[in-house]
C-alpha cells in the first residue's frame, strides 16, 4: 500500500461520516519511530503491563499479501494506558522492523527510544518509560480493542502521518 495519503484529506473526505466506520485516534500519541507516516491493515494486542503477546506478534510476519502486492500490518496494542512499565523496546522494535510491519502504536509506553527511532518503522505511543514489563503471558490477540475511547478491530486500517491517527473498514 501506498502512503500517498494525508489524514487531513481523509477527514475532509470523511467530515460528515456517521455510520462509525470511520474514527479519529485523540491527539494523545507521541511519535517514537524512525517512520511519521505508515498506513495498513490492524493486527491488535490486548495486554496489560506484560509485553508477551507484542513480543509474540512482531516475531512473526508482519506483512500480508493482496491483489494490489505485499503490504505492512500495523500492530495496535491495548495497554489499558499504563504509564508504569513499557510494551515496546528496542529489540522487539527492530524486530517488527525487520518482519514487515508497518507500524506499532501502543495505547501505553515504549523505551529505548533512541533505539526506536533509528527502526524504518512507524511508533506512537502515550509516552516512554524505562521500566519493562512482566512476562506472564497474559492477554488477547485479534479481539475488537478501544484505543483511548475509540474502537479498533482487526482488519480495519490505520492511517498515520504528521497530523494524527485515523481508523477506517478496509479500503
Amino acid at each position: 500500500m501506498s502512503n500517498n495519503f494525508a489524514t487531513c484529506d481523509l477527514c475532509d473526505a470523511h467530515k460528515a461520516d456517521a455510520s462509525g466506520n470511520y474514527r479519529v485516534l485523540p491527539p494523545v500519541f507521541r511519535n517514537f519511530g524512525g517512520l511519521e507516516k505508515f498506513c495498513g491493515p490492524v493486527v491488535t494486542v490486548k495486554c496489560f503491563e506484560d509485553n508477551s503477546l507484542v513480543k509474540a506478534a512482531v516475531d512473526s510476519q508482519g506483512w500480508i499479501d493482496t491483489a494490489a502486492g505485499r503490504v505492512g500490518q500495523v500492530l495496535v496494542v491495548d495497554g489499558g494506558a499504563s504509564l508504569r512499565k513499557a510494551l515496546l523496546g528496542g529489540n522487539l522494535g527492530a524486530a517488527a522492523a525487520r518482519n514487515g510491519w508497518a507500524g506499532v502504536v501502543v495505547d501505553g509506553c515504549v523505551r529505548d527510544t533512541a533505539e526506536l527511532a533509528r527502526e524504518a518503522l512507524g511508533i506512537r505511543a502515550l509516552a516512554a518509560m524505562p521500566m519493562p514489563t512482566e512476562k506472564r503471558s497474559e492477554g488477547q490477540s485479534q479481539v475488537p480493542v478501544v484505543i483511548q475511547g475509540v474502537r479498533v478491530q482487526p482488519g480495519d486500517w490505520l492511517y498515520a502521518d504528521e497530523d494524527g491517527m485515523v481508523i477506517t473498514l478496509a479500503p
